[in-house]
């Protein structure tokens, strides 16, 4: 068990930018921490801003009502707060702002933890291609996206392959977010540092997952200087997907033109061969001109009544996993560089960077239930 830092010793190189991560993390307004360590909302905004320091008793009343070491909150080497851009969030109006600041601070820890790994051990570089596409961009700037990403990454000619290993062989950072933070899904944003894609914990789905992972990259092409949240981005971000694991010129062919009987076992191999769902391929072969209007609602009708809307029948039931960092940990650890070495040293509670380090998301039994944020310093199991 590690020594708890000395809350006096952190209270000279107190950041503000540090309790504003833990206090989103916590899931709290700054009148909600307030509360819990009886000051007024003004002190805490002052000491997140930095116009104040908090004497050491605070800082140690701060981290206790917080639940993390007094040691969170002291002067990193990078501010990755300050140098992080604005996440994608896929629906602005379908999540609280609560619940977006927790999932974006919970996605800055993932990048400040990786720095701390960083420090042992060697990550690739970052290498995302950049084809910034305007919002009401009228022409195929997402398609043409996907194919430089293809052709920079050396992608050939069939499936994209295991499309999590081939962001993080390229610098992306990919983790699962905290099941208590599952009303939020998958986003993306640059962390300064390095992009990080934050995958949904209970989707659970690899057809579906892949799709996520791929829309998510298309974010980090296209959209750097985007609004988040728009209908525009995110549709260019789904024809960025589509072009990318399903590209135009290798499966136009292939998709059905029309919707007989026979079509479904073809529709299921082509599943299987491109790791997309039936329902990507539908929309494809829609998109691309082979399959009508009328048609293509005939076919989501028929996938309605079957419940294959969220549960599509598939051969493959584990999820793409994650090893950039899970793995870094396995090889600290036969280094004789244990987990309670590197928690000391990236001053994260143990339990949220097993959530951050993890190939798999934790069980579903731990998922947020009704509408309140809870806390992940404390929500992670």
């Amino acid at each position: 068990m590690s020594a708890r830092t000395p809350a006096a010793d952190v209270a000279p190189v107190f950041d503000g930018s540090r309790l504003t991560l833990a206090r989103k993390l916590a899931g709290l307004r700054k009148s909600d921490l307030a509360g819990r360590v009886g000051k007024s909302p003004t002190a805490v905004a002052a000491w997140e801003s930095g116009a104040k320091r908090p004497t050491a008793a605070t800082v140690a009343h701060l981290a206790l009502s917080l639940a993390v070491d007094p040691g969170f909150f002291a002067v990193r080497a990078a501010d990755v707060a300050s140098v992080s851009s604005t996440p994608h969030f896929r629906s602005l109006r379908s999540t609280s702002q609560l619940a977006r600041d927790q999932a974006f601070a919970y996605g800055q820890v993932a990048v400040d933890v990786a720095a701390g790994l960083e420090r042992h051990v060697e990550f690739p570089a970052p290498d995302v291609p950049c084809l910034p596409v305007a919002a009401d961009d009228p022409d195929d700037g997402p398609e043409r996206a996907a194919r430089l990403v293809r052709e920079r990454w050396g992608v050939g000619p069939g499936p994209a392959g295991h499309l999590v290993r081939l962001l993080e062989n390229r610098g992306v950072l990919v983790v699962f977010s905290p099941p208590v933070a599952a009303s939020v899904d998958a986003y993306s944003f640059d962390g300064g540092l390095r992009p990080v894609v934050v995958l949904n914990p209970v989707k659970r789905d690899y057809y579906r997952q892949r799709f996520d992972v791929a829309h998510e990259l298309g974010h980090l092409v296209m959209h750097a200087d985007a609004e988040p949240g728009g209908r525009g981005v995110e549709d260019q971000a789904h024809r960025f997907a589509a072009e990318l694991l399903m590209p135009a010129d290798q499966v136009r062919d292939l998709l059905p033109a029309t919707m007989g009987g026979a079509v479904w076992p073809t529709l299921a191999r082509l599943k299987e061969q491109w790791g997309v769902s039936i329902q990507a391929l539908l929309y494809r072969a829609r998109w691309l001109g082979r399959l009508g209007d009328v048609s293509y609602r005939n076919a989501m009708a028929t996938i309605s009544a079957r419940g294959w809307r969220r549960s599509e029948p598939g051969l493959v039931t584990v999820m793409e996993q994650p090893s950039l960092l899970p793995r870094a940990v396995e090889l600290l650890a036969s280094e004789g560089i244990g987990e309670q070495a590197l928690t000391d040293q990236c001053r994260v509670p143990p339990d949220l960077f097993r959530t951050v380090t993890a190939r798999t998301p934790l069980p579903a039994g731990t998922t947020r239930t009704g509408s309140r944020v809870v806390s992940i310093l404390d929500g992670v199991r």
